[in-house]
């Protein structure tokens, strides 16, 4: 059971049968942000998040970021601001928002911007800017990093955000198991499993979204599928260091009996909806060379 990512693509999750669009309105609509789809994208999360959020993707990282009393935390590609409330609660010094989108900015100060600790900001995250300052003791990306074009620049912004030694945790759709219009489950009723197919994954993919399916608004999205190496690569050239990997599963199960029931819990036990990273900022020392 395919769940949504933080810039949702349908739950069809890659299986759908018709022709696929063009890449131009995609690449089209990345640049300007979220915009066009914001209204649609903040009903369908809301205040809290989706079930996802609630369940797996808030907890894990605001486990991972641990946050302290006093810190000042930057949540990048922030959208309507689902994190806010969570790290509040740890009475956080400052918390800074940052997404492209005027329309989610606008939503997320609806929502959460009564708090003086709180402020939000309209701007391109892959793209220098004033939240980018060196004062944050944190940054948080939040199911995002598939959503933009340029990850190495986006990455090191979040670098550059961070004081020395500031953590950085990044939550994003599992790039080896959860590929749109790429990985599929399947059921192989001889060994009575469920498994998941995966049809490509080493090369790095522009994949366009529809996001009202069946309704023709001609609205989409752009999803970046990376391969890990490539993820990985990418947060080191920006002087991110990795230190800790979580990957996180569905809490749904089948409420059914029987083989099917089964097979799908173990599909759900064995592979990831999510990957976390947990990075620091590091000091890149000269004579090292990233290829």
């Amino acid at each position: 059971m395919p769940p949504p990512p933080r810039r949702p693509f349908p739950p069809s999750n890659g299986r759908n049968s018709g022709p696929t669009p063009s890449k131009k309105p995609a690449a089209e609509a990345s640049s300007r942000g979220w915009d066009p789809v914001a209204a649609w994208y903040d009903k369908l999360v809301g205040e809290s998040g989706s079930d996802y959020h609630q369940n797996v993707i808030l907890p894990a990282a605001v486990r991972i970021l641990a946050p302290q009393a006093g810190e000042s935390i930057v949540d990048v590609c922030c959208g309507q601001g689902v994190l806010a409330k969570s790290l509040l609660e740890f009475k956080i010094g400052r918390f800074l928002g940052v997404d492209a989108s005027p329309r989610l900015i606008e939503a997320a100060k609806t929502r959460h911007g009564k708090d003086p600790r709180v402020s939000w900001m309209v701007a391109d995250v892959c793209k220098s800017g004033a939240w980018a300052d060196g004062s944050h003791d944190a940054a948080a990306c939040l199911m995002a990093v598939h959503d933009v074009e340029d990850a190495v620049a986006m990455f090191s912004n979040v670098s550059r955000a961070l004081k020395p030694g500031g953590r950085a945790v990044f939550v994003m759709m599992h790039p080896c198991f959860r590929i749109p219009k790429q990985t599929h489950w399947g059921w192989d009723p001889d060994q009575k499993i469920q498994f998941r197919r995966v049809d490509r994954y080493a090369t790095p993919l522009e994949i366009p979204i529809i996001t009202h399916p069946g309704k023709s608004t001609g609205e989409q999205t752009a999803f970046h599928h990376r391969p890990l190496s490539e993820l990985l690569t990418s947060l080191g050239k920006s002087g991110l260091a990795v230190v800790a990997c979580d990957e996180l599963y569905s809490h749904r199960r089948s409420q059914g009996t029987g083989p099917f029931s089964k097979a799908e819990h173990l599909a759900a036990a064995e592979f990831p909806l999510f990957l976390a990273l947990k990075a620091l900022k590091v000091q890149l020392p000269s004579l090292i060379t990233i290829p």
